[in-house]
């Protein structure tokens, strides 16, 4: 009981010093309000951004007092992470609410929405928000990618918890530490993030994209995140011919999300000289063969059900909508609820939808590989009634036996997901005259950190508070990986 009474004031003290950093953070869109509002812009009042500074600060200055960081176990680690990321949305949504007048729930669901790199937004007319505003919207998303602890822990050092807070988030870090130190392995992995989003910043720029749009879409790319400045996502570009090449902008997306969308630690390898790394790894295959097969049979049902006629364009659209919901991007070239894409092509988005990305990306979902665990469990069981029970059949991933607690992980893991997406599609369709699909639809982009689905944006906007509350747990829950998010139902965790 004591130790627990500890670890709950040492949560306090990561609180403090992670609003301390937020307050710092949240000024940062300052910069483009004061460009844009020298360039004639209407851009909102500094108060926008200053008052949640402020507020951090002043919640910082409450919950850690003159205390010192201490070391935290595994689950007052993953309580920080559930609190951290309610209490800094609370916080981030307040621009929201002061520069676009909009309702609180409304702002806070676009915050968690942002951080958790979902991209289900509740907000119309983008195109003619303040960039400020748009920039905000950006970064969280950015900030969320690799998680807002990950980059606390990479500015600041916390001592002997950073193990454990590295861990917490899990499904965003290695699958493998490319480095014995922590700190040295948060390096690493904030260097690729950050070179890579530059990377896709230049080659956007280079095509002709204004600086704010290149910032937005890098920023939000790489992150998997799926914010964009525009209504219209990466179709607006194809909508102005004139001015842009839209084919290269949206070819170049596409490596963007992917780069996202695969395990950092491939690149680490890959960028350190083992390019071996891009296809000896049993999760990177079956990637490909999911963005593969895919591929194929949105093309196929798109193609049987009108033409062939412009294979480049069927392809590429095709292409970008299969990578945007597997890497759970988000971004959209075409409206997946359109008839563009026939019955084939939607129930196919929704099994992405599930999947995810790779282990150790910014991507959502299950993930890839525990996709080819459970593929590897099914097959493993068929061989026990062909063979026997007294036949050896263990789960061997990349000539590795996985661990018995492994596997039970793995499969807890799954159900709770299939628990949460009949619960909210239940949910869903009580409290809404939505359609069978539509209502299963919401549930899985908000679980799976995806962001599109069959619900327009003035529909998402209308639903019932209680099924906006539903999705923002669930968005929590996704990008958590459940188990933090259900502590804080516990009592024996918190006493």
């Amino acid at each position: 009981m004591r130790n627990r009474f500890y670890n709950s004031l040492s949560i306090l003290e990561y609180l403090g010093a992670l609003h301390y950093f937020f307050g710092c953070l949240v000024l940062l869109p300052v910069v483009p309000q004061f460009l844009y509002s020298r360039m004639g812009c209407e851009e909102p009042s500094y108060l926008v951004f200053v008052v949640p500074s402020v507020l951090a600060f002043a919640l910082g200055g409450i919950l850690k007092g003159r205390r010192q960081l201490r070391e935290l176990d595994g689950p007052s680690s993953m309580l920080l992470c559930s609190v951290a990321w309610i209490l800094l949305s609370a916080v981030g949504a307040i621009p929201f609410c002061l520069g676009l007048k909009t309702g609180y729930l409304d702002a806070y669901f676009e915050t968690v929405s942002g951080f958790t790199t979902t991209g289900i937004t509740m907000l119309q007319g983008v195109d003619s928000l303040p960039k400020s505003i748009l920039f905000w919207r950006s970064f969280i998303q950015w900030l969320g990618g690799l998680g807002i602890l990950t980059f606390f822990l990479f500015v600041v050092s916390a001592g002997g918890s950073g193990h454990m807070l590295f861990r917490a988030e899990s499904h965003k870090i290695f699958s493998k530490q490319p480095a014995p130190s922590i700190f040295r392995t948060l390096q690493i992995l904030w260097l690729i993030y950050m070179s890579f989003t530059v990377l896709v910043f230049i080659l956007l720029l280079l095509e002709g994209l204004s600086v704010f749009d290149a910032v937005a879409h890098a920023l939000t790319c790489l992150s998997t995140g799926g914010y964009s400045p525009h209504d219209a996502s990466i179709d607006f570009y194809r909508q102005e011919p004139a001015l842009y090449n839209h084919r290269l902008i949206e070819y170049t997306i596409i490596f963007g999300m992917l780069l996202g969308g695969t395990n950092f630690f491939i690149h680490y390898r890959t960028l350190t000289g083992d390019v071996r790394a891009l296809w000896d790894n049993f999760e990177v295959r079956l990637w490909y063969a999911i963005l593969a097969g895919a591929t194929a049979l949105v093309i196929a049902d798109h193609g049987l059900k009108f033409s062939f006629s412009n294979i480049e364009e069927i392809f590429r659209r095709s292409l970008f909508q299969v990578v945007a919901l597997a890497t759970t991007t988000g971004f959209a070239t075409k409206d997946i609820g359109s008839d563009y894409f026939p019955s084939v092509a939607k129930q196919v988005f929704l099994i992405l939808m599930v999947i995810g990305g790779c282990v150790g990306s910014t991507a959502g979902g299950i993930k890839v590989l525990r996709i080819g665990m459970l593929l590897k469990m099914v097959s493993r069981q068929i061989n026990r009634v062909l063979h026997g029970r007294s036949a050896v059949t263990p789960v061997i991933v990349d000539k590795e036996v996985m661990h018995p607690e492994e596997i039970r992980r793995v499969s807890a893991l799954f159900f709770a997901w299939i628990i949460l997406l009949a619960a909210g599609g239940i949910i869903t369709a009580l409290l809404s005259g939505l359609e069978p699909m539509e209502s299963a639809s919401g549930v899985f982009s908000a679980l799976g950190n995806i962001g599109p689905c069959y619900i327009s944006v003035p529909a998402m906007a209308a639903l019932h508070p209680a099924i906006k509350v539903t999705y923002i747990i669930g968005m929590l829950a996704g990008r958590l990986e459940i188990l933090p998010v259900l502590l804080l139902f516990s009592r024996r965790a918190w006493m």
